[in-house]
């Protein structure tokens, strides 16, 4: 079966074509296009109709991976830049992009530096992005840093992917069962109850506790609503205070389990902007700053600070690290210092914890789905435990 593809893509000299052509594939479809010596920059199969359907709406870290690919293939087949940017604008996919895009091509025509550009919109393009740009502007191989930055943009958005869909399902399992749990005791044990106080008599210790869990589902829950409130309220008022979120983040890292995983997806994240900027040219004091703010956890920023302040001083990268990252990644940083090979490492440091945080999160869903069945299931025989004990009690005291 053959189906039609659009396609834009770059001439060898620059220039940006657009077309039609039919394949079996679309990979089939991108090897035809590289056959004719073009660098194919979007191919979308069209639609039945002929016509072109509207672009989907990308989220913006997606529409900034996809315009950071998009500018890397144009650029590695010899567009200019500002034909590069004239172009990606209007393929953004995101209204917020498009404009700063276009901002930035208005101040590149005007005089100013790319990175110097680029630095004025932080919501899209962050420190990184920035120092990679001036980087590659400097020694003249911006393709280069924008296929290096779009690599990055893509390992970071599969390995968050990673994190939510494993997250995504045991969430969805304790939903369930608190929805379960709500309509057991809001709904099923009221009416077992009811008939229980026409009996009269004294019930088992499990009934009684089963009706007092309802109790407090079904009568008593908006006695728990004003502290819920005032507990959120003084939790977000505490983290609200810079030295109270630290230690929380510092007592998040000290958790089972929770605390190395949170430090393993840190490292990989910090570790793999190293690399990617001191492979850019960036040096290695200033890179350590930047790639500080690639963790979230501020006890973590706190000790990269305090290795850059080690590293100002004329100390070692490893050793002003130790207590941030974990051992192995010192190790292999020490090595890089050793061979000068720092930036290789810190990349493969990258790779190691990614990987490691992908194995965690995989063991730890395959333990956590059948323990929530087992909680939910206890749920349900206790609940059946105590309905049977009452009613056995009214059966003997009827015979």
């Amino acid at each position: 079966m053959t189906l039609r593809y659009r396609y834009r893509a770059a001439t060898v000299g620059g220039q940006v074509v657009e077309g039609v052509l039919h394949a079996p594939s679309r990979q089939t479809a991108l090897e035809e296009l590289r056959r004719q010596r073009l660098y194919p920059v979007l191919v979308d199969e069209a639609a039945a109709t002929g016509g072109a359907s509207p672009a989907p709406r990308l989220s913006r870290r997606a529409a900034v991976a996809l315009w950071t690919r998009s500018a890397a293939t144009l650029l590695a087949a010899g567009v200019a830049l500002d034909r590069a940017l004239a172009f990606t604008a209007a393929q953004a996919g995101h209204q917020g992009l498009a404009d700063a895009v276009r901002d930035v091509r208005r101040a590149v025509q005007g005089g100013v530096g790319f990175a110097d550009a680029l630095h004025r919109h932080p919501r899209y393009f962050d420190a990184l992005f920035v120092a990679m740009v001036s980087a590659g502007e400097a020694s003249g191989a911006l393709d280069i840093v924008f296929a290096r930055l779009a690599d990055h943009l893509d390992e970071s958005a599969e390995l968050r992917s990673t994190v939510r869909s494993a997250l995504l399902y045991p969430a969805l399992m304790a939903i369930v069962a608190c929805v379960g749990a709500i309509v057991l005791l809001g709904f099923v044990v009221p009416r077992f109850a009811t008939i229980l106080a026409d009996i009269g008599g004294t019930l088992p210790t499990s009934t009684r506790l089963l009706l007092a869990a309802s109790h407090l589902v079904t009568g008593g829950w908006w006695v728990w609503l004003p502290a819920a409130g005032a507990g959120v309220y003084v939790v977000r008022r505490a983290l609200a205070q810079p030295e109270s979120r630290r230690r929380w983040h510092a007592t998040r890292l000290g958790w089972p389990w929770v605390g190395d995983l949170e430090r393993r997806y840190a490292t990989a994240g910090l570790a793999r902007t190293m690399g990617l900027l001191l492979k850019s040219g960036v040096p290695a004091l200033p890179a350590l700053k930047i790639a500080r703010n690639a963790t979230t956890n501020l006890a973590l920023q706190d000790g990269v600070d305090r290795a850059a302040a080690a590293v100002s001083a004329g100390g070692a990268l490893a050793p002003a690290l130790a207590g941030t990252l974990p051992p192995l990644a010192l190790q292999l940083i020490a090595v890089g210092e050793e061979t000068g090979r720092l930036e290789e490492l810190f990349l493969r440091v990258a790779d190691t914890y990614d990987g490691e945080v992908r194995r965690a999160l995989r063991a730890a869903v395959a333990m956590l789905e059948p323990a929530l069945i087992l909680v939910f299931g206890a749920l349900v025989g206790f609940v059946a435990l105590a309905m049977l004990q009452a009613i056995y009690g009214i059966n003997v005291r009827t015979f």
